[in-house]
């Protein structure tokens, strides 16, 4: 007698023909609102030091260069053997596609972006986006998970779910919750308590990236990798790949904080 989970989440919130509410998107939108709140307090707490105003002004530019920063991996990293070729599907970013790797060097160079307009250091913005984004990667992954998406590797154990529309009809890993408490939820409660500890600006940012690197290089063994990748050198995937290299980068980030020693 089968005991698992069967997923059948409607990911759709209402319906109105050619016009949808879906949950995915709903899910960024309260990440976006929370993260927008956590800024104001970090403004407030004077570990931000911009006006309150000037929020707005960096969730529009973390949204843009996000967005583009993870179609552009997508398309020309994980996918490019399929838009080489159909091209007029670049932008098509409805049907899927994006990138949480491509997503965060886009943070990075909006960040940068939004240092210079307000004449503050990288480090001050990229350390209070970590601590105010992190929840968000909660809210995306459950929206992977309700969408029925990224669903993990087959499994026998208790914790399998069956995804029908498109994992088959055996349980798999729900690697999108596994993801959502460690990279989502975990990360961000580590960040904020080094918050009060830290005296420099720039090791949060490095704790984050790092830190993700690892939870992420963890889940990708319970998680599909991308169909049209696979394994590399038999056993890796390109997730875990470049979470290899958001660690290093993470530790280099945290270095180079040190010696630059921007006292919070």
């Amino acid at each position: 007698m089968n005991t698992h989970y069967v997923h059948n989440l409607d990911p759709v919130i209402f319906d109105l023909g050619k016009f949808q509410i879906r949950w995915y998107g709903l899910m960024y939108v309260v990440g976006f609102i929370i993260a927008g709140f956590l800024l104001k307090i970090l403004v407030k707490k004077n570990f931000f030091k911009v006006p309150e105003e000037k929020i707005d002004s960096l969730i529009t530019t973390m949204i843009i260069c996000m967005f583009i920063g993870a179609r552009f991996f997508y398309v020309f990293i994980y996918n490019w053997d399929y838009y080489s070729v159909n091209m007029m599907e670049l932008l098509a970013v409805w049907k899927g596609g994006l990138s949480f790797h491509g997503a965060l060097v886009g943070l990075c160079v909006g960040g940068y972006i939004f240092a210079k307009q307000n004449k503050i250091t990288w480090f001050e913005v990229m350390d209070s986006v970590a601590l105010a984004g992190s929840q968000g990667l909660f809210w995306g992954r459950l929206g992977n998970f309700i969408n029925g998406e990224l669903y993990g590797r087959p499994t026998n154990s208790w914790v399998g779910i069956i995804f029908p529309n498109g994992g088959g009809l055996y349980p798999r890993h729900a690697s999108q919750l596994y993801e959502a408490v460690l990279e989502g939820l975990a990360l961000s409660v580590l960040l904020w308590i080094m918050r009060g500890k830290v005296k420099v600006y720039g090791m949060i940012s490095a704790v984050f990236i790092s830190g993700y690197g690892i939870f992420r290089f963890i889940v990708e063994f319970y998680r599909e990798p991308d169909s049209q990748l696979g394994y590399y050198f038999g056993f890796l995937t390109m997730g875990q790949i470049l979470c290899f290299i958001m660690i290093i980068v993470g530790i280099f980030v945290g270095i180079y904080a040190k010696k630059k020693n921007v006292t919070i």
